[in-house]
C-alpha cells in the first residue's frame, strides 16, 4: 500500500472540482467549475492542494466571501484536515472579441448625463481612478469636446500627448495619469480658447479620440460624454459597440428628467445600449465638521425611483462634500483620498465592474448602430 494512501481519503481533482461546483459566483448565479474560474489545479499532498480562482473583475468586492465559500466547501467535502492554498486573481470578461475597432479593449462604458452641472466627468474621473486602483487597466475619452474637464481633474493641463507614425499614419499616444489612460480636446487646443465647432467637426474628434489614438490593452475605455443627448452620442454608438451606459444623475426633479432623456435614447431600439445602471451624485450635503449629518439640499431618492421605474441597477449615492469640489480643482481625485467620498466611488466602481460582468454573463453583443436613412 502506497503511503499516500493511509489518510481516510484520497484528494482527486474530480473530487476537488466536485466540491468547489457548489460555490456559485453570486453575481453570475452560476458555480465557478461551469464559468470556468478554477485554473491551475494542483494536488500538492495528502491534505494540501492549490488552485486560482479567475473572478471576473478586480474590483469584485466578493472576493474575500467567494474565498471563505471555497474553503467550506472543500472541508464539507474533503475533510477538515484539507489545507487550501487559494490565489485569488481576474481576467476580465468581454464580448468584444475581434472586435475591428480597439480589438484590445474589452469594455467600452459610455457615461452620460441628462444636462450639465450634474457632476458627471467627476464621476467618470473617479470611476476611472477606482477602476484603475483596483488593479484594471483603464483609459478615458473625454468626449465633452465643449467643455473639456479631465486635464483640470487629472492635474495635466498645459500637456500634450505625443504623436508616432504607423503604417504612415500619425497615432496619438494618450497621456498617463493615476494609472489611467487620457484623451481630451484639452490637450490640444489651448485652455482659455473656446472651441467653436459644427457637430460634425465635434464628431470626428470623437472619431479620432476612438480610431487614432494608441490605446493598447485595456480592460475598461470609459467615455464621458457630453450633457444631453446630440451627435456625439449618436457618433459614438455608430463607431463603437459600448458594452453599456451609466447614468449620473442629482435628485433634482429637472434633473432627473433630463436623465431619463438619456437613459431612453440608450434604450431605444435602434441604440440599444444595456444601462448598467444610474448613480445619484450630490445626493446629500456631508459638513466636514459633521460627517454623520446628511443633509438633502437637492430632494431625496429620485435616482433610486429612476433606477426602479426603468428597471436598471442602482449604483448608489455620491455625497456632496467641499472636498469633492477641491478634489476637482486641485487635479487629485478624490478616491485616491481618504474618507466617505473615497469610499462611495470605490463602491461606484465595484457596482459598476460588477454590472459589466453580469452584463457580459448574460446579454449578447452591442452591435454598431446603422441609421438608415
Amino acid at each position: 500500500m502506497h503511503k499516500n494512501q493511509k489518510s481516510g481519503m484520497n484528494i482527486s481533482k474530480e473530487k476537488v472540482l466536485q466540491a468547489l461546483s457548489t460555490v456559485e459566483d453570486p453575481d453570475l448565479k452560476k458555480d465557478l467549475v461551469t464559468l470556468g474560474m478554477i485554473q491551475d489545479l494542483e494536488i500538492i499532498s495528502d491534505q494540501k492542494i492549490s488552485f486560482k480562482v479567475v473572478l471576473t473583475t478586480p474590483a469584485c468586492p466578493l472576493k474575500e466571501l467567494i474565498r471563505m465559500n471555497c474553503e467550506e466547501a472543500l472541508k464539507k467535502a474533503l475533510g477538515e484536515d484539507v489545507e487550501a492554498d487559494i490565489l485569488m486573481t481576474s481576467n476580465v470578461t468581454t464580448v468584444r472579441n475581434d472586435a475591428p475597432l480597439l480589438p484590445n479593449v474589452k469594455n467600452i462604458i459610455a457615461i452620460a448625463s441628462g444636462k450639465g452641472g450634474v457632476g458627471k466627468s467627476t464621476c467618470s474621473s473617479n470611476l476611472a481612478v477606482a477602476l484603475a486602483k483596483s488593479g484594471a487597466k483603464v483609459g478615458l475619452i473625454d468626449a465633452d469636446i465643449f467643455g473639456p474637464s479631465v486635464p483640470t481633474m487629472f492635474n495635466v493641463e498645459g500637456e500634450q500627448p505625443a504623436i508616432k507614425q504607423e503604417n504612415g499614419k500619425n497615432i496619438i499616444i494618450p497621456i498617463e495619469q493615476y494609472g489611467v489612460k487620457l484623451m481630451s480636446i484639452g490637450f490640444l487646443t489651448p485652455a482659455e480658447n473656446a472651441v467653436v465647432w459644427r457637430g460634425p467637426m465635434a464628431s470626428s474628434a470623437l472619431k479620432q479620440f476612438i480610431g487614432d489614438v494608441d490605446w493598447g490593452e485595456l480592460d475598461y475605455l470609459l467615455i464621458d460624454l457630453p450633457p444631453g443627448t446630440s451627435d456625439i452620442h449618436l457618433t459614438m454608438v455608430q463607431t463603437l459597440p459600448v458594452t453599456g451606459a451609466v447614468i449620473v444623475t442629482t435628485p433634482q426633479k429637472v434633473a432627473l428628467a433630463d436623465a431619463t432623456k438619456a437613459l431612453t435614447m440608450f434604450k431605444q431600439a435602434q441604440i440599444n445600449v444595456p444601462i448598467l445602471g444610474v448613480v445619484e451624485n450630490m445626493a446629500y450635503f456631508t459638513p466636514a465638521e459633521l460627517p454623520d449629518n446628511k443633509y438633502y439640499i437637492f430632494g431625496q431618492g429620485g435616482g433610486r425611483k429612476l433606477s426602479e421605474k426603468y428597471d436598471v441597477t442602482y449604483l448608489g449615492e455620491i455625497p456632496l462634500v467641499q472636498g469633492i469640489r477641491e478634489s476637482g480643482d486641485s487635479g487629485y481625485p478624490a478616491v485616491l483620498k481618504e474618507g466617505v467620498m473615497a469610499e462611495a466611488f470605490s463602491n461606484f466602481a465595484e457596482g459598476v465592474a460588477r454590472q459589466v460582468a453580469i452584463r457580459n454573463a448574460a446579454a449578447s453583443k452591442t452591435e454598431v448602430v446603422q441609421v438608415k436613412v
